[in-house]
């Protein structure tokens, strides 16, 4: 059985604050929301892939305000299997990104992969992640599937994000949830404590050693996305307002647009009132600039608005995530001897 390459791990189980190396070989990453049903099939598969690995894991499971059974799952799961199953519930639901930074600032693994709750990101595909980020000089890897299993609009809505992330990165690779990401770098993005979290666009802030796999897609296990199209858009807006001024840059592109527009105009209507060609004067001069400028000011209103809303906030600390419980069933150091006796 192939091992992935993974740095050394941890000797001592209570290192220094400076002393931030892996102590286990790998991590696996899902937030949850509202996801029951399929949770125990989803330990089960990833059991079946990671087993054989044999190298010491991890299984971080964080419960994002779910509104179902969720969390009795996950305590059920981690009953079931204390040694990797680690369970975590959040205060309230928080968004996957800012899901994912909890995981990802808990995480031990040399190597973390993350990945959705609903089964559309096989387990059985990791393999080709860990595989890619060991081989290589790779610091984080994308799954990209060439089919994906959503609704005509979730599809619209992610392209548009993906088209916003190239545009601001200048980066060809298509993010998506299912990630492997060595542990240097899922913890070089621990320095954001803010709200409005786009993790791709942190991720791409830190390296640009960034590459992508070929994976399977599969259709949702049960239920229906919770990924909405106001959803989409409003990451979209997270990744141009917390990554590019580009917003900015548009409006102050478009009010001097606006501007020449208004002198062409003026000069029209000037030559038009030379020739006597007006019938009423003032009227179409007056409705034109009034159109056009107030159009122009609300836009650019609302876009400084829109920055300056997210720094108040921000600067009121809005929590990114709180914990309300962690339940880990063996210590990190003690699963690592477990599991390197049965290498």
């Amino acid at each position: 059985m192939h091992k992935f390459a993974s740095p050394p791990l941890r000797q001592h189980p209570h290192p220094s604050a400076s002393d931030d190396l892996p102590e286990l070989a790998l991590s696996i990453v899902v937030p949850v929301y509202n996801s029951a049903v399929t949770l125990a099939q989803l330990h089960e598969r990833l059991s079946a892939v990671l087993g054989p690995l044999r190298q010491p894991y991890e299984i971080i499971l964080i419960d994002d305000g779910s509104r179902d059974g969720s969390w009795a799952a996950l305590e059920a799961l981690r009953l079931r299997d204390p040694v990797h199953v680690v369970a975590v519930q959040l205060m309230r639901n928080y968004g996957q990104h800012n899901a994912l930074m909890c995981g990802l600032d808990m995480a031990r693994g040399a190597v973390i992969v993350t990945m959705d709750d609903d089964l559309q990101n096989p387990p059985e595909e990791i393999p080709k992640l860990l595989a890619a980020i060991g081989q290589g000089d790779l610091d984080l890897v994308y799954g990209c599937p060439d089919d994906r299993q959503h609704a005509g609009w979730r599809n619209l809505g992610s392209a548009i994000v993906w088209h916003f992330y190239r545009t601001v990165f200048r980066n060809p690779v298509t993010p998506t949830p299912f990630r492997a990401m060595r542990h240097q770098l899922a913890k070089s993005v621990m320095f954001y404590n803010l709200n409005f979290t786009y993790l791709d666009g942190l991720l791409a802030w830190c390296t640009s050693r960034i590459g992508a796999v070929d994976v399977a897609h599969h259709a949702r296990a049960e239920g229906k996305s919770n990924y909405s199209v106001s959803k989409l858009l409003v990451l979209a807006l997270n990744l141009y307002t917390n990554f590019s001024l580009l917003p900015l840059q548009l409006v102050s592109a478009i009010g001097l647009l606006t501007a020449c527009s208004g002198f062409a105009v003026g000069f029209y209507y000037l030559l038009q009132y030379l020739v006597s060609n007006i019938s009423v004067p003032g009227f179409a001069s007056t409705i034109i600039a009034v159109l056009i400028l107030g159009g122009v000011q609300l836009l650019a209103l609302g876009v400084i608005g829109e920055y300056l809303g997210r720094l108040h906030l921000n600067v009121n600390r809005k929590p990114q995530f709180v914990v309300r419980q962690r339940k880990a069933g063996v210590a990190a150091a003690a699963m690592a001897e477990v599991e390197a006796g049965h290498a």
